[in-house]
């Protein structure tokens, strides 16, 4: 069973995302989607120090230097950091300044997700 803080920030930004990773991993790995929601959002998006946008900065920017392979995770991130408040401009912003650390290709592959979340929203 999930905590009740990490379910409700995890249902505000990304809704059902706990559903869509029990269907797709809990016959392989039974509890791992409530692990990740406790982890991910219980332990680490909902702590004091840092508000939720700059978490969703900070997650944008090193997924957006990882390069190609995050694509998933990228555009997951990208979309609740819309919804926690980030404007297009400063994702778009964030990952062009990733192009000084990942490299150019990683940062048109992210801009190429921040393009695919808006026009799919």
């Amino acid at each position: 069973m999930t905590s009740s803080k990490g379910a409700e920030l995890a249902d505000h930004v990304n809704p059902g995302m706990r559903d869509v990773l029990e269907q797709r991993y809990g016959h392989l790995l039974p509890g791992m989607a409530d692990t990740v929601v406790d982890m991910a959002y219980g332990q680490f998006y909902a702590r004091p120090g840092l508000d939720l946008q700059r978490r969703y900065i900070a997650t944008i920017a090193a997924l957006a230097a990882m390069g190609g392979q995050t694509r998933p995770q990228l555009r997951i991130n990208i979309e609740a950091g819309l919804k926690s408040g980030l404007t297009e401009t400063d994702i778009a912003e964030t990952i062009w300044q990733m192009a000084l650390y990942g490299g150019l290709p990683a940062a048109i592959n992210a801009l190429n997700t921040l393009l695919e979340a808006i026009n799919s929203a």
